[in-house]
């Protein structure tokens, strides 16, 4: 069982989330500030990371820093009111994997938790596999049958980031945060110059294919014949 260290101040919220996330079968241990948080990882193993921003003593910005550096391939989500960009720039310049902004869709928010995990071990993997389609992160390759194709970085962090979140959609929004950093001035509408170039590119796939959701993003949408 995944062991999940949950750290927020407020103790309604520390409440609701904890039982959400032991509702997913996840363990979880709370801690109400970052010191106390820091005193629980120097004796208890755990897989991921959820931090509050707003704690007294050490932020949750500052804690989010600290577990990275200790810490390299642990996942940590950022969970917090603070919604300006320039907030959500210092949650992943700090070494967030993930930035969730109060107040919570519990579904949501369990489904990105989930997500997480199956990110951290793709990510030990070096690859995802959707059927007979292989994505390596070795050589930024598709293997489908005998075809090998061979992505530029942008298209292949496009394809990674959508199918380490089969059937679940992101936002142009998450895709250029995530791919072209939330700090870029590039129109949202480069996902799309890009999703068409994918499309293109793997048309002869039949394990998946990228799916428009009309005014949100895309998801991939896997073949389960």
């Amino acid at each position: 069982m995944f062991r999940i260290l949950l750290v927020e101040d407020d103790a309604s919220q520390r409440s609701i989330l904890s039982a959400a996330l032991k509702a997913a079968g996840y363990d979880v241990c709370c801690a109400e500030s970052a010191e106390r948080a820091l005193e629980i990882l120097n004796g208890t193993k755990v897989d991921m990371a959820v931090c509050d921003v707003m704690m007294p003593g050490m932020d949750g910005f500052e804690l989010t820093h600290q577990l990275r550096d200790a810490y390299r391939d642990m996942p940590i989500m950022i969970v917090t009111a603070k919604c300006e960009i320039a907030d959500k720039e210092m949650g992943f310049h700090a070494g967030t994997d993930d930035y969730m902004v109060k107040p919570l869709d519990l579904s949501e928010f369990c489904l990105r938790i989930k997500a997480l995990f199956r990110r951290a071990r793709i990510a030990a993997e070096r690859q995802i596999a959707i059927g007979g389609t292989v994505i390596s992160l070795e050589d930024h390759t598709v293997r489908y049958g005998a075809e090998r194709i061979v992505l530029p970085r942008k298209e292949f962090d496009l394809l990674f980031m959508l199918m380490s979140y089969p059937e679940m959609v992101l936002t142009r929004r998450q895709l250029m945060d995530e791919i072209w950093g939330v700090d870029c001035d590039t129109g949202e509408r480069t996902v799309d110059v890009h999703v068409k170039r994918l499309r293109e590119k793997l048309a002869m796939i039949e394990d998946f294919k990228i799916v428009t959701v009309c005014g949100v993003g895309y998801t991939i949408e896997v073949n389960h014949a």
